[in-house]
């Protein structure tokens, strides 16, 4: 057989295969051979051997980021649901010519010496609790957006990181993007001027997710108490277990944490602020239907970092776009602006709307691509996004989403405080209220949700005023955790 033994011409045999059906069939078998003996050359001791957990949905595309790629195996696959693994196995095991090893409950990964990456792609209530067991176990750690459920975990992650020196990347992809970070780039460089407003959406339909009369049955396939872990194990009042858990408060934060923590990066990035906002305030409601869904389908967030505003909206009903961005960001300078509407594509225009440049490129793989770097060369600062950016970044979701649960229920027919400090706040406070009406929504009569105007404390991270209950604003900063699930106690 030459210089490789069988087993070894087997598995370089199956990564070009893999290469080749990734790369496509415009690109040539050469530079097909040349990635793939790129891939393949590492030696089995500088391999990374990876454990995906959460593999129904977001999950698949760890598989992806890792399978036959930077001398990475994908030797555990962990899931809640032993019903949902079925697609992870297939592709993993058509790729590396086995199939990984499963194991449902994830403590169990902590216990095993031979892996080195724990990537994380479970509902938002789970991300903390395991990313900071992980690190604890010694496990470098890919963590899916929203890397926290609230704000007191970020700084647990980003404290833990640094004390036990592991990596951890958050998943908020286009931080690694070429397209975006050229845009970034063109507005940190001061190309539009000084940065008058950071403005981030959402434009995402969502219907409704029904009505059930009664608490509906987990599937058989899975351990139900090991699902919820650090949250509360609630019946599941909802007609859909997974995915639905977006929409209720004990295991998800809505589309800001779903959707908006992307846009809320990437506004965030743009004006270059590495703490959290002097206040942040919300309104919405959850409009246009009743169902079981918790969270708001139309919101409106505000966040004052002192020298630029940033706003974020979520419309889950029909809607047109907004200066040609559904999903995504505008910068607006004082020379012009900066447009991008989807991860990875923009283009910046002066104040008269002529384009000045384009900016593309993109996609998953870079992101993955850039946590394996940082993990061969131990080295934090090659991260795109490290722990202290996703704690940030999630945490405005958290802010905004704070101040909605406070809010006073009210009809949207009067004038809303908290908007009305700048023209651009009331302009997007009106756009709200006429996209509304657009779906017939009656403001006089459907209730909505008035937020007060949270103040904050940037550097101990906790509330300083806008309510008078402030102990209970403080208490949500964080949560109750269940017994054996405590973020701090380990496992």
């Amino acid at each position: 057989m030459g210089p490789f033994s069988r087993r070894e011409f087997l598995q370089r045999s199956a990564i070009l295969s893999a290469t080749v059906a990734a790369v496509g069939t415009d690109v040539s078998i050469g530079r097909a051979a040349e990635k793939a003996a790129a891939n393949a050359k590492g030696a089995a001791s500088d391999r990374l051997r990876v454990a995906v957990v959460g593999v129904r949905g977001r999950g698949m595309s760890h598989v992806g980021g890792f399978l036959g790629k930077n001398n990475c195996t994908i030797d555990v696959v962990c899931d809640a649901d032993e019903g949902v693994i079925g697609k992870a196995m297939e592709s993993i095991t058509k790729v590396q010519g086995e199939a990984p090893k499963f194991v449902q409950d994830f403590r169990k990964i902590l216990d095993d010496k031979t892996i080195d990456v724990v990537s994380i792609a479970t509902p938002n209530h789970w991300h903390a609790t395991m990313a900071v067991w992980a690190m604890k176990a010694g496990k470098q750690v890919y963590c899916e957006k929203p890397l926290t459920h609230n704000v007191a975990e970020g700084r647990i992650i980003a404290e833990t990181a640094a004390k036990t020196g592991k990596i951890c990347q958050t998943g908020t992809q286009s931080r690694s993007n070429p397209g975006m970070r050229a845009a970034i780039e063109y507005i940190q460089t001061g190309k539009i001027g000084k940065v008058t407003l950071a403005y981030a959406s959402c434009y995402k339909p969502r219907k409704s997710i029904g009505k059930v009369d009664a608490p509906t049955q987990p599937p058989k396939t899975m351990d139900y108490s090991l699902w919820c872990g650090p949250a509360k194990e609630l019946p599941v009042q909802r007609k859909q277990l997974h995915y639905d858990w977006h929409w209720i408060w004990e295991y998800g934060n809505g589309d800001l944490g779903n959707q908006g923590v992307h846009e809320m990066d990437k506004a965030r990035w743009g004006i270059q602020k590495d703490t959290l906002p002097k206040s942040a305030v919300s309104v919405g409601g959850r409009f246009g239907y009743v169902d079981d869904g918790e969270t708001a389908n139309t919101q409106l967030c505000l966040f004052d970092y002192g020298d630029v505003p940033m706003l974020f909206e979520v419309r889950g009903l029909d809607t047109k776009d907004y200066k040609g961005v559904k999903i995504g960001n505008i910068w607006f300078g004082e020379k012009g602006y900066v447009v991008c509407p989807s991860y990875s594509t923009g283009a910046a225009y002066d104040l008269d709307g002529k384009k000045l440049e384009d900016f593309k490129g993109g996609g998953d793989q870079f992101h993955f691509d850039n946590f394996v770097k940082a993990v061969r060369e131990n080295k934090t600062s090659v991260l795109n996004c490290n722990a202290k950016e996703g704690h940030l970044s999630a945490s405005l979701c958290h802010l905004a989403n704070i101040s909605y649960r406070l809010g006073a229920e009210a009809a949207f027919d009067k004038e809303i405080a908290g908007f009305d400090g700048t023209k651009d706040t009331k302009d997007a406070l009106g756009r709200m209220l006429e996209h509304l009406k657009e779906n017939k929504v009656d403001l006089s009569k459907a209730v909505g949700r008035i937020g007060p105007k949270l103040t904050i404390d940037t550097e101990k991270e906790v509330f300083t005023g806008g309510t008078p209950d402030l102990a209970k604003a403080n208490a949500m900063l964080t949560r109750e955790y269940r017994k054996g699930f405590d973020i701090a106690q380990g496992w």
